[in-house]
């Protein structure tokens, strides 16, 4: 078997997303159901354009489980190493969306999520190693044995390729954003790449400016280092360049998903060796699509579809 192009590794669980826009979660009637969780997000972002793709992670030995086995087989992601944990139910997700910029989350992780189940001994080391792409998450870190595991993984890896680390920070999943900084350091260093918005970026640093997060995340050792901004745009820097990229304007339905479509681009663009200047383009392009549709995975483009926006955009300017 080749090796994977992509292997991601960490959340996957179930998105119930309503299906009335505008109204809290006590109004809404009926939901749509999706695959969803970062890591898993980002398998099938990199999929949709022709990668190789693979996920570690857990569910639970329920029908939701079997659903996202599935899903991820539809999408054309490698369900290999997605194993079920009996004693903990597959995650569910929901949201409300208020658009522009609106978005709560409501996690249904409890007693445990399964993808925090995650074993250093069920690991396959050569596949880490040898993979294109490795991507983790700051959430994996949250919790044992996904902890261990990831760092494991990570160790094992030493920058063998490009190591993606998604720096992913959800408070609810911590008791301090200090805790996540004190694992957060212990990764850095085994990661080529960071990825994260400004917030998250001082979880893993303590810097709270764009160009002081990136230069702090050279310095823990991550050779690129890309800072979103929001309405700002992306930064993104090595120890030679910087360069900055304002969003795509679209009119946004959901933006939860924008940020794993950016993971996915980004992973596509990293294996295809674009300079940095296209690939903030492309990547911003795929988050920006995805903001435009409801669902996360579903809604993950192909590269004609963001190319069709980029052009668009070429126009207009």
């Amino acid at each position: 078997m080749p090796a994977d192009e992509v292997l991601t590794m960490g959340r996957l669980g179930v998105d119930l997303y309503p299906e009335q826009i505008g109204v809290s979660l006590r109004e809404v009637r009926t939901f749509a159901k999706f695959l969803g969780g970062s890591a898993a997000n980002v398998s099938v972002a990199a999929a949709r354009y022709g990668r190789r793709a693979t996920l570690i992670s857990r569910t639970g030995a329920d029908p939701f489980g079997e659903f996202l086995h599935d899903a991820l087989r539809g999408f054309g992601v490698d369900d290999r190493f997605v194993t079920p944990v009996s004693a903990y139910p597959t995650p569910v997700t929901f949201c409300e969306i208020f658009p522009p910029d609106d978005f709560p989350l409501y996690f249904y992780r409890f007693p445990k999520a399964p993808d925090l189940e995650i074993h250093e001994h069920e690991l396959d080391l050569e596949a880490i190693r040898d993979a294109g792409i490795f991507w983790v998450t700051g959430t994996g870190l949250c919790q044992e044995p996904s902890r261990s595991a990831t760092l494991a993984g990570l160790k094992h890896r030493d920058k063998a390729g490009i190591t993606v680390f998604d720096l992913d920070y959800r408070p609810m999943f911590w008791t301090s954003r200090e805790e996540a900084r004190g694992w957060y350091e212990q990764a850095l260093p085994y990661a080529t790449v960071a990825v994260g918005n400004l917030d998250e970026a001082n979880t893993a640093v303590g810097a709270t400016e764009p160009r002081a997060a990136a230069r702090a995340l050279h310095d823990a050792g991550v050779e690129l280092a890309v800072i979103k901004q929001g309405p700002e745009g992306v930064l993104a820097s090595t120890k030679d360049q910087q360069v900055e990229v304002p969003p795509n304007l679209v009119d946004v339905v959901n933006g939860l998903g924008a940020g794993d479509a950016f993971g996915g681009a980004l992973c596509h663009g990293l294996l295809s060796g674009w300079d940095l200047e296209t690939l903030m383009r492309f990547c911003n392009a795929a988050g920006a699509i995805v903001a435009s549709r409801l669902s996360c995975a579903d809604a993950m483009p192909t590269e004609s579809e963001v190319r069709e926006l980029l052009e668009e955009g070429a126009t207009r300017a």
